[in-house]
């Protein structure tokens, strides 16, 4: 048996139904399974990680144990959890310690119960895994081979975490391979931010100004989702080349002091804290409704908004009320953490499927790769394009081969003007 901790196991037999659903629609991950049950490529290896518990986890873990590795896991967000499928984990001799609405205490308590697993391979969502290790756990380093980190804001702490000369180990940022990203942050973030906000809202998007903090790949996916709902998108930046793309994509891109004041609903990706802070919220309108989709729940400064606020109250499941002295009244959503993840389910299985091949991939790399030099990695590009590849496969779509002359011609420097 197991240790974990849960919040209800007779959850269990709803989160393998909803784990079926999950696999039903993620093709690539479910071929590299596979693979895996044959070669065994994991076998007794012992993998750490911190991830959100979403039925696609699910699946994702499924593929790692396939391959003969055994798993120790916790949530990477203190909302994000489906209890459903950590009891179907349990049930699956997972050690797994997470369930939703964990205090910061208890989330903390289940990182470190994941530690005492000893993992050889950690797998992080947000770096608090590796910030532990590094920090407090550090007698675990010199036997773990190597990590991977699945999101923005984890891999700008570790890409931090190596200028300063602490990284120990060597990750690799699953998060900047271009079937990651480009998909997964772009589609997977637009289409479930929106998801959680309607959900939790069930406001009209057609006709609003909707701010966009951030304009990287999630923001690009949610300016272009919002757009698409009819909203009059506005996008604040602080990269000017950012911004700049931002204007030649139609947006209009004005400070944030401004946008506040103009702005009906008002969502950060940025992975950064404070984008939303006290001067902001003094111009909103009445009615103003404040999300966020980047990792951690600082970018709206909600000490800040809690300094402004003469009585909160809760409308409606993941919906608060702040009522300012000055007699407006702003929303803010899921207690400013992932909207897209505490109020609805995440990414779409088909967008997770490249992003959890492309882990279970690396964690395959690493194990096979010896002596890898303890920095940030980036995905090898033969793993990238073979997930793409598998993509199309399972989605029955074909491409074109070059040829030898168009080999011989893109690869020789000789070839000029004829």
């Amino acid at each position: 048996m197991v240790n974990f901790k849960v919040k209800n196991l007779n959850l269990s037999d709803e989160g393998a139904l909803s784990t079926e659903w999950a696999s039903m629609h993620m093709p690539v991950l479910n071929q590299i399974k596979d693979r895996f049950e044959k070669e065994k490529p994991l076998k007794g290896i012992s993998i750490g990680a911190s991830l959100h518990v979403t039925k696609e986890t699910s699946v994702l873990i499924s593929a790692l144990m396939a391959g003969g590795a055994k798993v120790a896991l916790c949530g990477s967000n203190p909302l994000s959890t489906q209890d459903e499928i950590a009891a179907f984990l349990a049930r699956q001799e997972v050690s797994i310690y997470a369930w939703r609405g964990q205090t910061t205490e208890e989330y903390y308590w289940c990182v470190e119960k994941v530690i005492d697993a000893e993992p050889q391979v950690t797998v992080d969502d947000g770096a608090d895994l590796v910030g532990i290790i590094h920090s407090k756990r550090t007698t675990i380093l010199p036997q773990i081979r190597g990590g991977t980190e699945e999101t923005t804001t984890g891999v700008i702490r570790l890409r931090a975490m190596e200028m300063a000369g602490e990284l120990k180990y060597p990750i690799i940022a699953v998060n900047d391979a271009y079937t990651k990203h480009l998909f997964d942050n772009r589609y997977g973030t637009g289409q479930s931010t929106l998801d959680g906000i309607v959900r939790t809202t069930s406001i009209l998007l057609a006709g609003k100004n909707f701010v966009v903090a951030g304009y990287g790949w999630c923001g690009r996916g949610l300016a272009l989702r919002a757009k698409g709902m009819g909203a009059k998108v506005i996008v604040t930046e602080t990269n000017p080349t950012k911004a700049l793309e931002a204007v030649m994509d139609g947006y209009q891109v004005l400070p944030m002091r401004e946008a506040a004041e103009i702005g009906d609903i008002f969502v950060t990706v940025t992975g950064s804290k404070h984008v939303i802070r006290k001067e902001h919220m003094a111009k909103m309108k009445d009615g103003a409704i404040l999300a966020n989709s980047g990792h951690f729940n600082v970018e709206i400064n909600i000490p800040d908004l809690e300094s402004i606020t003469e009585r909160r109250r809760r409308v409606r499941e993941n919906l608060e009320e702040y009522h300012t002295k000055d007699g407006r009244r702003l929303y803010l959503l899921g207690e400013g953490r992932l909207i897209n993840l505490a109020a609805a389910e995440g990414h779409p299985s088909e967008v997770m499927d490249m992003s959890f091949a492309n882990q279970a991939l690396c964690i395959e790399h690493l194990v096979k790769t010896p002596k890898l030099q303890p920095k940030v990695h980036r995905v090898p590009a033969s793993i990238d394009e073979h997930v793409a590849m598998l993509k199309l496969n399972a989605m029955h779509i074909k491409i074109d081969t070059l040829t030898s002359a168009q080999k011989t011609y893109i690869e020789t420097w000789k070839t000029g003007t004829i």
